[in-house]
């Protein structure tokens, strides 16, 4: 993460996910909580399962990075955090939004030039309904001391 975020000038985050679908909703969910450390080098957007109706607005804010958050199957233990470089996306199951995240990622890259990476948490449970996991609210806990302390705090 350090060496990806190096000689940052604006890092847009980008939470995605579906609040009523358990795990799913993660990305939406720490996109809200990094929202009140919002400053002229960071612009966070909650996505939702609608992530593509924020190209505009990550345009017109016109960073050097962007992170996207999001539930991944990855086939490891639920809360497990990785770093996806945008070249190994299509080699994981990303979460129940319906457009493929590296067209979401090409369409970014042809709009403004940016450097831009996925974090993605193993989901436990996406089923209708379902409150996060506990596993899972232990590695949103994490990321968010993450970004607070090291990155944007």
């Amino acid at each position: 993460m350090k060496q990806f975020l190096k000689g940052y000038e604006k890092l847009v985050i980008l939470g995605i996910g579906n609040e009523m679908r358990g795990d799913d909703g993660l990305g939406s969910v720490l996109a809200q909580k990094l929202v009140p450390y919002e400053n002229k080098n960071l612009t966070v957007f909650d996505g939702k399962t609608v992530p593509e109706n924020f190209t505009g607005a990550i345009k017109r804010e016109a960073p050097s990075h962007i992170i996207i958050l999001d539930a991944v199957e990855m086939n490891e233990s639920p809360g497990h955090i990785r770093l996806v470089a945008k070249e190994e996306i299509a080699n994981y199951g990303i979460s129940t939004h319906a457009l493929p995240l590296s067209f979401l990622i090409k369409y970014l890259e042809s709009t403004h030039p940016a450097k831009i990476m996925l974090m993605g948490i193993q989901p436990k449970n996406m089923d209708l309904n379902h409150p996060i996991s506990p596993e899972i609210q232990k590695s949103m806990s994490y990321v968010c001391r993450l970004f607070t302390s090291k990155i944007i705090g």
